[in-house]
């Protein structure tokens, strides 16, 4: 893929019934860059996966606000699968740390919201609010922390970067490339050397009631082009050899515009663009 230079536009969509916007042309990406595929560094390889995502500017003139919806099929406290439509919409701010994210969640028995607003998760329940769970905080940051957003945002937020060489799994080629943030939370992403992009990635946190650090994997699927930019609408999350969950993206929309208020009011309505 990186013989004579950078990678080219996004994949066209892979689905039939793909929204007329996941059709849209990526947009123009800067000239490529001829580099050795032999002697990579970790930026080279981080930049060829920004622009095979969308390219940088691209991702800032799209994704500068969003309305995701999907179904998220997770085992419960006793072990049984337990499906929960989410909603989460986000805004860009003028750095990372100003991003605002509100992630409204429906179970079968409750319904509630999680915002993140100048750097903190404050919960809503019927209207009032309540301090969340560390479990809760860590799934509305997650992506931040331990996801695709991270990497592709690597230097908006100051995270430092680290390329730890070629390999081979199941006959897939592959880069290993390692972030850490500014907090030392350290993500290893596994990157198709043939497409440029994010196949699996690996992380360990610590667990509510573990004295240990549980190893977690995170591997990404169905890739289709939104707006020009490559969006996975299917990903699995792992502890160890155990699935936790399963997300199904449904809809994703960019350049909705965005109110602060749905990010600060408890009453705030779900947002319906």
């Amino acid at each position: 893929m990186l013989a004579t230079g950078m990678p080219s536009a996004a994949p066209a969509a892979q689905s039939d019934g793909a929204q007329k916007k996941e059709n849209s042309d990526p947009p123009k990406k800067a000239a490529p860059q001829k580099i050795d595929k032999n002697n990579l560094t970790a930026e080279q390889v981080a930049e060829t996966v920004v622009l095979v995502y969308g390219s940088r500017e691209g991702l800032k003139q799209i994704r500068r606000s969003g309305v995701e919806r999907g179904r998220i099929t997770r085992l419960n406290g006793e072990g049984k699968p337990e499906d929960i439509n989410y909603e989460r919409v986000f805004k860009r701010g003028e750095t990372f740390d100003k991003d605002k994210i509100r992630l409204d969640q429906r179970l079968a028995s409750l319904e509630y919201s999680l915002i993140y607003n100048e750097g903190r998760v404050i919960g809503v329940l019927k209207g009032s609010t309540f301090t969340p769970r560390q479990q809760d905080v860590t799934t509305v940051l997650l992506d931040r922390t331990h996801g695709i957003d991270a990497l592709l945002h690597y230097k908006e937020s100051g995270a430092g970067i680290k390329y730890v060489g070629k390999d081979t799994q199941k006959g897939l080629d592959l880069w290993i490339l390692d972030l850490t943030d500014k907090e030392s939370r350290a993500t290893r992403y596994f990157i198709s050397a043939k497409t440029g992009r994010i196949l699996w990635l690996e992380y360990e946190e610590r667990a509510e009631g573990e004295a240990a650090p549980v190893k977690y994997k995170r591997s990404f699927h169905d890739y289709r082009v939104v707006q020009g930019t490559l969006v996975p609408y299917r990903s699995v999350l792992y502890a160890g050899d155990r699935q936790l969950e399963e997300t199904r993206l449904l809809t994703m929309t960019y350049g909705v515009k965005l109110e602060d208020s749905v990010f600060q009011k408890p009453e705030a309505a779900s947002f319906q663009p």
